[in-house]
């Protein structure tokens, strides 16, 4: 029997109480839709073969079980026979024979993808029981049961282990190791999987347990007949890193259930029929409204039939060919759309949802959108959402905002629940908390026990028959055979004859915290936060799992000195006087009595846990037949792939007739196939096959016959079915497009595309290979990575960076994790990147994404002419095509070009440019100033520039005066002129002192040293304070304030407004003001209210006199045009009665400024308010890095 994906693995095995829910008389007017119990057959009743809910009852494979058994895992045949043997061929250059034989198929090729990388793992641990550890396989043991929580989806099992076998400490927030999801396979210490295996799912991962000492997670078990509630028994437990099994559960259940309906659009899908008939609601009504895409240009009809007489040139900003293809997509059964990168694919889809969704007749059922990815489906969803608001984004947790207000979990809290006649819900929560309570009763007594710290009482063990009641009432004399009486009977009895026989288990866990070894927290750090996007709220999986609960670990246990048998144990036993039992015997009589009654208390629980899966099943139903009625008032329903198996049942429900799929390409074939609803009449495919293909856990089944990495828009565009390929790009400057001809053919440019700025510092260069021959090493996890070619590679991103280019338009990309590790740490310690938050991806990640300038590290380079995921082209592809202006690969170009064709080619188009240099062993750098030549070989050449060439400066200065620097890639804004003042002071007409670059007055002996307002130490101060606030944008860290205000060379009392701060904090205004730091309040008090006015800056005498006008007329003192005239006019010349006020209004602010008190500075906060790094786009550079020659007193600083 089929179970609702969403739900524990357990099919139905409870007593009826599906008929309860059409007689429950509820008077609502809504009535609850069958046909989610009718899609997993659901009737609420018991059979024998319920009771076996993971044993497979036949073996055809439309019933085998969801979950791997423990037969499955422990047969040794799947390992040591050909896989061949085992796996049905993917037929991917012919028709299949039928529709079944295509559905068996991809089911047993996916079924081997899900059970082999755990089978193959046990069989290791089984061959090395005390193995540790290896890059695959994570072994834990000392694993104990302690708990059992009863949730809506099943009753799950909390789990204590070791982590000592991995032989470092694990980082759980960044690590994939037990996500929910995850099967794994425990076994008995003492065994070790050469007899048993229970096979369970991880059900939650709260990471603050995890992180605990021990770690705890919660599991389901996969067989009910597996529960266990010996806390003293002790297990190991095996996971697979290679397989996520939650990601391909939900895909084979739907390939069995689809298996037993009608199959739409199997003759083009199966049979490969190339004549694709028009969708039969387009037959019957062929005229839609194309009002959307007006333009305002053309005639007053709006309305065509789309089928004879829908205008040849395109409406609205399409071109020709996409034009065509919404042409299909809006008519055609089956539409294959091809978009190279840059083609604007998805907004043909955006284009043909718009149309679809504007012509929806009222009544119609929505339209299913899905995507790979929650990333990409949200950015689909964000472009729909400007022209139609009734949407349901179905799972997730996305991260946009507005898109999280439409998932259905949060839709269901706005809106008031509804109860529905004859709905499944109501009856089956009573049934779930009957059972509930029953297990609660049951095992309360291994709780109280625990909560007492206290052993089983007598009792427990004579309430199952395994004491007499003449044992338990000798209990009461002592050994003496004397009757305790009044107090002296308060003391346990039982505990008393036990006496030093009953004993405190010993700690078994060893502080793994202590490990200085951290694990690497970058393994899989991508796919751990997909997976925490797939799951949704309501799965609360990454949380502690909500219901109620009852403790089963027990530390007590009888001591025993020697063994004795069992018989010998039973004939003790048949004594009626427990105290006639030997001394030495009553340990081992403890620990038998308490083992009888475990498994007593198992069998119990093991019986209600079937009744406890028939009912989390029925509550799963009765939420989505509520779910459905929020669905079925929608207008379009968006999920990922994963989303399509996974509700698949809830989807059927509204009988959706048009899905489509955006990156359908990259995906393997069945989780598009169950996207073929009974009810669907058009699928829309758009994606492209040149890119990423779909991801297997088994290497040897994407090779030859398997091919199970082949996507359904691969293989029927590889079988000539009718499919649209679009041509003209927007994205890449020619340069770059130009590198995708061996792959794609000649793509067309748009004209956006051929007039991008040029690329600072780099003159008319806008593609470069770097080619070098470093050579290549590897990193503990078996990635490649590349040092000196790493070294070359930031250095030039720092150079960028000094010509004046954002962090943000620049991305990192390379094919292995090692070498982004690797650059990440790099520039995380480089003087000039330590506060920047550098965009380092790797290829598969930055599938999708783009940017403006992109440096590609290809990091393989050797002996052995290997180049691994450099041969495939569909990698290669993605990583062509990511720029958008510059584009700057760095690699053993030589390596490349004789063995990968591919590049061979790519190569060769980069040296056939006979107008520039454009591939080579020396980078060429271009002086935006004197347009020299620089060129770079080797890392260290970069220390002898400055972001400029080695010529000096000679720019001159806002100042006037000459800049005697080495040529410098940054602006002059940054630099603070160490040469005398030349400001003439028209007071006296003799020269100012001051060092120019230095905050100064121009004021001299001639004018009073104390003014009205506080005089030139506080005019100085005011002044540094607004320009530390123009320097240092956002919220920074008062050191570098600190560090500019030293480097100016001014008087100390300008830095007294930061003496009293410390490294890495920050001021903030009291909770008398606004706690906000450096934000509102504070930045208008410090930037804004103490603009005080400095006598003769900024133009001097020659504006006092406009100057004067102003502050006659002045009434509002904080005004700007009041602030540039106090700038500029000298105090002495001011009116009494204004001094006055500007003192008073002085004295305010100086009150507001005495609130302002100090606070640690977060990580977040160095990033800015937003966590970006464009808030502090370039820290203060250490010119001593640079190797420049820097004159004495010169501030040179990358603020801007």
């Amino acid at each position: 029997m089929d179970q609702p994906t969403g739900s524990l693995p357990f099919p139905p095995t409870s007593t009826s109480f599906a008929e309860m829910a059409t007689s429950q008389g509820n008077t609502t007017t809504l009535q609850a839709n069958k046909a989610i119990r009718q899609y997993f057959e659901y009737t609420g009743h018991s059979s024998a073969e319920n009771n076996a809910p993971n044993r497979p009852t036949s073996t055809k494979w439309t019933d085998i079980p969801e979950i791997p058994t423990e037969g499955e895992l422990m047969d040794l045949t799947g390992v040591c026979k050909e896989r061949k043997a085992l796996v049905p061929p993917n037929v991917i250059s012919q028709p299949w024979r039928s529709s079944e034989q295509y559905l068996e198929a991809h089911y047993k090729l996916l079924r081997e993808d899900t059970v082999a990388p755990l089978r193959d793992a046990i069989l290791w641990v089984r061959e090395n029981p005390s193995t540790l550890d290896k890059k695959d396989v994570f072994i834990y043991e000392k694993v104990h049961f302690i708990r059992a929580t009863m949730t809506n989806r099943g009753m799950a099992f909390r789990i204590r282990f070791s982590t000592k076998r991995a032989g470092k400490r694990i980082l759980w927030k960044y690590s994939s190791r037990l996500i929910p999801g995850t099967l794994v396979a425990l076994s008995p210490d003492k065994d070790c999987f050469q007899t048993k295996c229970v096979v369970a799912i991880v059900a939650a991962r709260p990471l603050e347990r995890v992180s605990s000492y021990p770690p705890e997670i919660d599991i389901y078990f996969a067989n009910t007949d597996d529960m266990e509630i010996d806390s003293q028994k002790e297990w190991v437990m095996v996971e697979s890193r290679s397989n996520y099994f939650e990601a391909t559960r939900h895909t084979l259940a739907a390939l069995q259930k689809l298996a037993k309906e009608k199959f739409p659009l199997s003759r083009h899908i199966c049979q490969l029929e190339k004549d694709v008939k028009v969708s039969p609601d387009i037959q019957g009504n062929p005229v839609l409204n194309f009002q959307q895409l007006a333009d305002g240009i053309r005639d007053e009809v709006s309305s065509y039939n789309v089928l004879n007489d829908l205008p040849t040139e395109p409406l609205g900003n399409l071109n020709q060919l996409q034009w065509q293809a919404l042409k299909a997509i809006l008519t055609q059964q089956l539409v294959l759309v091809q978009g190279p990168p840059g083609t604007g694919k998805t907004h043909v889809s955006i284009v043909a949802l718009k149309i679809l969704l504007s012509n929806m007749a009222t009544g119609a059922p929505p339209i299913i959108v899905a995507a790979h990815t929650n990333h990409a489906l949200d950015q689909l969803i964000r472009q729909v959402a400007t022209f139609e608001k009734n949407y349901v984004r179905l799972g997730g947790r996305s991260n946009d905002v507005d898109i999280r207000q439409r998932t259905l979990y949060n839709i269901k809290l706005t809106q008031k629940s509804q109860s529905l006649l004859g709905g499944l819900s109501g009856p089956a929560r009573k049934e779930l908390r009957n059972a509930e309570s029953s297990v609660i009763s049951l095992l309360r007594v291994l709780e109280c026990a625990r909560s007492g710290q206290e052993p089983l009482q007598a009792a427990d063990f004579f309430q199952y028959d395994l004491l007499t009641k003449e044992q338990v009432e000798s209990l009461k004399r002592d050994d003496d055979n004397w009757e305790h009486v009044g107090h002296e009977q308060e003391a346990d009895p039982f505990k008393a004859w036990l006496g030093d026989r009953l004993v405190l288990l010993p700690q078994v866990y060893e502080n793994e915290s202590n490990y200085v070894t951290l694990d690497d927290i970058d393994e899989e750090y991508e796919q751990l936060r997909e997976i925490e996007a797939e799951q949704g709220p309501e799965d609360g999986n990454f949380e502690d799992l909500k219901g109620r609960s009852v403790d089963f670990d027990m530390s007590f246990c009888g001591k025993q000195r020697h063994s004795i048998s069992e018989n010998k144990i039973q004939q003790y036993l048949q004594k009626s006087d427990l105290w006639k039992i030997p001394v030495q015997a009553r340990g081992s009589i403890y620990n038998y009595l308490r083992s009888k009654l475990l498994k007593t208390l198992q069998e119990k629980v093991r019986t209600l846990g079937k009744q406890y899966a028939d009912a989390s099943k029925g509550v799963l139903i009765g939420t989505w037949e509520r779910d459905y009625e929020i669905l079925r008032k929608a207008k379009l329903i968006a999920m990922t792939t994963t989303g399509l198996s996974k509700y698949r049942g809830l989807v059927a429900s509204v009988n959706p007739k048009i899905v489509l799929i955006e990156e359908a390409a990259e995906v393997i074939e069945a989780p598009v196939a169950v996207a073929c609803f009974e009810s669907i009449q058009q699928l829309i495919l758009v994606g492209d096959h040149k890119q990423l293909k779909g991801s297997c856990s088994v290497f040897d089944l994407t090779g030859d016959p398997f091919h199970l990495d082949v996507s359904m828009f691969e293989r029927l565009t590889r079988n000539k079915m009718p499919f649209f390929m679009l041509r003209e790009q927007r994205r890449m400057t020619p340069e770059v497009s130009d590198l995708l001809q061996p792959i794609y053919g000649q793509l067309e440019n748009h004209s956006s595309v051929l007039n991008y700025p040029p690329i600072p510092g780099m003159g008319n260069i806008r593609s470069f290979f770097f080619s070098h021959q470093w050579q290549e090493n590897g990193d503990s996890l078996s990635s490649k990575l590349n040092e000196m070619e790493a070294l070359m590679l930031v250095e030039f991103y720092v150079y960028l960076l000094m010509n004046g280019t954002l962090a943000s338009s620049i991305t990192i990309i390379t094919f292995y994790n090692g070498q982004r590790k690797l650059l990440l740490k790099m520039m995380r310690n480089h003087q000039s990147l330590k506060y920047l938050s550098p965009k380092v991806m790797t290829v598969d990640s930055y599938q999708g994404e783009e940017n403006d300038i992109v440096l590609l590290s290809l990091v393989r380079s050797n002996s052995k002419n290997g180049i691994g995921f450099l041969a495939v082209e569909n990698r290669v592809c993605v990583a062509l095509s990511r720029a958008k202006r510059g584009f700057f690969l760095f690699g053993n170009g030589k390596l490349l070009a004789s063995v990968s064709p591919l590049w061979s080619q790519v190569l060769k188009i980069m040296d056939s440019d006979t107008k520039k240099l454009r591939t080579g062993s020396s980078l060429r750098l271009t002086c935006q100033k004197h347009g020299n030549h620089t060129d770079i070989t080797v890392p260290g050449d970069w220390r002898y520039l400055n972001g400029g060439c080695h010529d000096l400066c000679r720019e001159t200065l806002k100042c006037g005066h000459i800049c005697d620097l080495k040529c410098h890639g940054y602006s002059h804004k940054m630099i603070s002129c160490n040469k005398p003042c030349s400001y003439v002071r028209p007071c006296c007409n003799l020269a100012c002192t001051a060092v120019c670059g230095s905050l100064h007055t121009h004021s001299c002996s001639c004018i009073s040293e104390t003014t009205a307002i506080g005089g030139e130490s506080r005019d100085v101060v005011n002044n540094l304070t607004e320009n530390v606030h123009s320097v240092f944008p956002g919220e920074v860290r008062v050191p570098h304030k600190r560090r500019a205000l030293r480097l100016l060379n001014g008087p100390t009392q300008r830095q007294k407004i930061f003496d009293s701060a410390k490294p890495s904090r920050r001021y903030t205004v009291s909770p008398k003001g606004k706690p906000s730091g450096f934000s509102s309040r504070s930045k208008q008090f410090v930037a804004t209210s103490h603009q005080k006015w400095n006598a003769f800056s900024d133009g001097g005498a020659k504006e006092m006199d406009q100057s004067l006008q102003v502050l006659a007329r002045a009434e509002d003192l904080e005004s700007e045009d009041v602030k540039r005239a106090l700038k500029v006019v000298d105090p002495k010349f001011l009116p009494k009665d204004l001094l006055e006020r500007l003192e008073k209004n002085t004295q305010k602010h100086e009150e507001e400024a005495s609130e302002i008190k100090e606070e640690p500075v977060t990580d977040s906060e160095v990033k800015g308010e937003n966590g970006s790094e464009d808030a502090n786009q370039y820290p203060l550079l250490d010119v001593s890095d640079t190797g420049s020659s820097v004159p004495e007193g010169m501030l040179i600083d990358l603020s801007f």
